[in-house]
């Protein structure tokens, strides 16, 4: 990892984790693990504390279950802190373990984190999918303090499956 790199990258990578209403909380452990970034490549300039490092080229962050998959990621910084985590691809994936042991899945083709007001915008094509159910369309807003989040609202239609909270097995004979 690159040393001019803020420690507040770690929660950038953490916010897919509370995209579907009603998820479990992301690894906790995740949080306190080193953060790994490969590219292709990198280059920027955060002299100062100011302005933005891009990797790119098969971008992959690891960090305890956390791993994402991104054509570029783009760190901006103001006055010395990361301000907003851009990560973009055809598409950017994220998957994480949650604390209950499920697994979370995520993918869009840009994925926007502004890390002080703690909203992220998902938009080209996301979907994220967990046990407990899925949300997808073109583009979503979720404030990751508040857990409010918006869907649609622009001519394009969501989809929200939400799966029952006990699943009964299939009765022996039974079609699935």
């Amino acid at each position: 990892m690159n040393p001019m790199l803020p420690a507040k990258l770690a929660p950038a990578a953490l916010f897919a984790a509370l995209l579907v209403p009603g998820m479990a909380e992301a690894k906790e452990s995740d949080r306190n693990q080193p953060m790994d970034i490969a590219a292709d490549h990198s280059a920027g300039n955060l002299a100062g504390g100011n302005g933005k490092y891009r990797f790119s080229g098969n971008v992959v962050i690891t960090q305890g279950t956390l791993e994402i998959h991104a054509e570029t990621a783009d760190v901006i910084q103001k006055n010395g802190e990361t301000e907003r985590v851009v990560l973009t691809g055809k598409q950017a994936t994220l998957k994480q373990q949650m604390d209950d042991g499920t697994w979370m899945n995520a993918r869009a083709d840009n994925l926007d984190y502004n890390v002080n007001s703690e909203v992220i915008v998902l938009t080209g094509n996301y979907k994220v999918d967990s046990e407990r159910g899925s949300n997808a369309g073109q583009r979503m807003v979720y404030n990751t303090r508040s857990g409010d989040m918006q869907s649609g609202g622009d001519g394009t239609r969501v989809r929200t499956v939400i799966q029952p909270k006990n699943k009964a097995p299939a009765a022996a004979g039974e079609k699935k």
